[in-house]
């Protein structure tokens, strides 16, 4: 029996099972790829290496791999306290003699309208080398993308990645990278390892599982190596910078 449009009674039965099975297989695909990895195998306070599951990108680590301490630090590109705090970052550890090395983990914020697309460029970039580098010159330049349309951030992050490879890197293959499956599972492994944690936002620091809190205006304190480590306020400068050097052990120039 026909109405009348034309369409049988059967037919639009059948269209509605063909978009609802459509609809279940795509839930399933998506709740595959969430429960893929098995997140209690990994030590979140240790450096984690390439798997398949973090698309065979490992941690980046700032200074030694093998120093005495190790913090983690996750942020997000377009986080205007990740960007202020990064060149105390860079500090400590230039400072630090190779006490202290701080691993990067990726923490995007849903209001960055260029935060992924950010990560992706750095992740993309450290595939041929250059992490820490164009990771800094995200750091550096993040008032003139953070707000820029899709065509003109593509041609600010290849312009970062021509200066930071001093044009030896290959343009080409940095661009087909960003929109790569390993570049993207890196970034979800990153952030289901923050999710986990409950993460407080960005920046944030750990280090041997405790949560360094620079916000808190009554002082925070953690325990490394035996030693408690306390402040009495918030914060940020140069304060931070001798914090962790404080943390790794490095007698302070007053």
């Amino acid at each position: 029996m026909r109405n009348k449009t034309g369409f049988s009674i059967a037919g639009v039965i059948a269209v509605v099972a063909f978009f609802a099975f459509i609809i279940v297989a795509s839930v399933h695909v998506i709740n595959s790829s969430t429960n893929a990895t098995d997140y209690s195998k990994y030590d979140f306070n240790s450096i984690i290496e390439p798997d398949e599951h973090n698309g065979f990108i490992g941690d980046h680590i700032k200074g030694d791999q093998n120093a005495s301490v190790v913090i983690i630090e996750y942020a997000d590109f377009q986080c205007p306290g990740c960007a202020s705090i990064n060149n105390r970052v860079n500090m400590a550890i230039k400072k630090s003699d190779g006490k202290l090395a701080i691993v990067y983990r990726n923490y995007l914020l849903s209001y960055h309208q260029n935060g992924t697309a950010a990560a992706s460029a750095a992740e993309a970039a450290g595939l041929q080398g250059y992490w820490k580098e164009y990771a800094d010159a995200l750091f550096q330049n993040q008032a003139e993308w953070e707000y820029a349309s899709p065509s003109e951030r593509t041609t600010l992050f290849n312009k970062y990645f021509r200066d930071v490879t001093s044009g030896a890197g290959d343009l080409d293959l940095f661009n087909r990278d960003i929109a790569s499956e390993n570049v993207s599972k890196k970034i979800s492994f990153d952030m289901g390892i923050g999710k986990r944690i409950n993460l407080p936002g960005t920046p944030a620091f750990y280090i041997e599982g405790q949560h360094m809190d620079l916000s808190n205006e009554n002082g925070s304190s953690i325990t490394v190596g035996g030693r408690t480590i306390t402040w009495d306020h918030m914060l940020s400068g140069e304060e931070f910078t001798n914090l962790l050097l404080e943390i790794a052990g490095v007698k302070i120039d007053e």
